[in-house]
């Protein structure tokens, strides 16, 4: 698809995740109506107001922009800094038009949804929604902790807090949006025939998908381990504004915690290791696909398209964790989702360079030919058209 009719479908996007996220904080207020919390259960009320409350222009006053309480006077509600919270918000949303319009462009100009891309395009674009509102959030961080009134005191660990709170509402969102933008793709692309899947050498994909995927166990397996977590997080000190970095590496480094739970019976613990295991897997196996359901392997598009599996990795192992959850019925279904897209700084990171890692294994494996272009191997060790990304 070229980008004179992909930016259609990225528009139509962007302003959807927008629209979508500002109701969404919109929608805020009305948890404080009487009777919410005999409707939904306080447990359930106090979970809902921490996901939509980075996304308010309202937020109740004496609570913090990321849902936490505080009675400091001079908080994000105050009527002195309300100018600063409305700036943060207006740049959020701006931002997360920004950050998604791109991602998108680029994704479905080379992964159109057609020549059975379509669930891999719709998959790549719902990933990219919680990647591009992490991103919105990070860039208006500085304008809403300065809404507080106290935006010198601890700066790095306010900013990771802010980063980590854009919460399960970004996923769900980021699932309407991704279906909307394939279906005007797929109206754009009337009269348009895109490039079939290209043959990709088997040997040159596994090698590119094991080197990206060594990237991401980097944070997965040994930063996430929590002995080296907590050096991470506490070897750095000092004072005034950037004091205590530890906090914020610890946010875009760590996908997970490795040793959890802390205590119960080897069965837990299988389980657990099993959700980081599934992370590997859905990376590995996403890489290994990429190259072929790409239009052109350009760098670019396996950073954003590693990224993207990255994310979903992520997804999938906390879903594993919802399964064998059992405290609904202490906290109430709704904490169930609580950890639902938490990670995301940790995998637009390590996915980022997994994908660099892999587009450059790719060209010497022979996963390019010699005008830049995927797939001209020769026949003997070419593998076919893959019917629908698969091995």
């Amino acid at each position: 698809m070229t980008y004179r009719r992909a930016v259609i479908p990225a528009l139509t996007g962007g302003l959807l995740i927008t629209l979508l996220l500002w109701w969404a904080g919109a929608t805020e207020q009305a948890l404080e109506l009487r009777g919410s919390s005999e409707v939904f259960g306080i447990e359930s009320v106090n979970e809902l107001r921490r996901w939509l409350s980075p996304w308010s222009y309202d937020p109740p006053a004496g609570r913090a922009a990321d849902g936490t309480a505080s009675g400091d006077p001079a908080s994000a509600g105050s009527t002195r800094y309300a100018d600063l919270y409305s700036t943060a918000l207006q740049i959020r949303f701006v931002a997360v038009f920004v950050f998604f319009l791109a991602g998108a462009l680029l994704l479905v100009h080379r992964i159109p949804p057609a020549q059975r891309r379509t669930p891999a395009a719709l998959l790549a674009l719902w990933a990219w929604g919680p990647v591009a509102a992490t991103l919105a959030v990070t860039v208006s961080a500085p304008w809403l902790i300065a809404s507080r009134g106290r935006g010198s005191y601890r700066f790095l660990p306010q900013l990771a807090g802010v980063i980590a709170s854009s919460g399960p509402v970004t996923v769900l969102v980021g699932l309407l949006t991704a279906l909307l933008t394939v279906l005007v793709a797929r109206l754009t692309l009337k009269g348009a025939e895109p490039p079939p899947l290209r043959s990709v050498p088997p040997r040159a994909a596994r090698l590119a998908a094991s080197a990206g995927t060594a990237v991401v166990a980097l944070s997965l397996v040994v930063l996430s381990y929590q002995s080296v977590a907590a050096r991470i997080q506490t070897s750095f000190g000092g004072g005034g504004l950037l004091s205590e970095p530890g906090d914020l590496l610890r946010q875009w480094l760590l996908l997970g915690a490795w040793t959890g739970p802390a205590a119960g019976q080897l069965g837990d613990w299988l389980v657990y290791r099993a959700a980081d295991a599934l992370v590997l897997v859905v990376v590995w196996w996403a890489l290994r696909l990429l190259p072929g359901l790409l239009t052109r392997t350009t760098a670019p598009a396996m950073v954003v398209g590693a990224i993207c599996a990255t994310v979903w990795g992520l997804l999938a192992s906390q879903v594993l964790h919802m399964a064998v959850d059992d405290t609904v019925d202490v906290w109430g279904p709704v904490h169930l989702f609580s950890n639902l897209g938490s990670g995301i700084p940790a995998a637009l990171t390590f996915g980022g360079l997994a994908g660099a890692v892999a587009a450059v294994t790719l060209r010497p494996a022979g996963g390019r030919d010699a005008d830049g272009s995927p797939g001209a191997a020769d026949p003997a060790g070419a593998a076919p058209p893959l019917p629908d990304g698969g091995a």
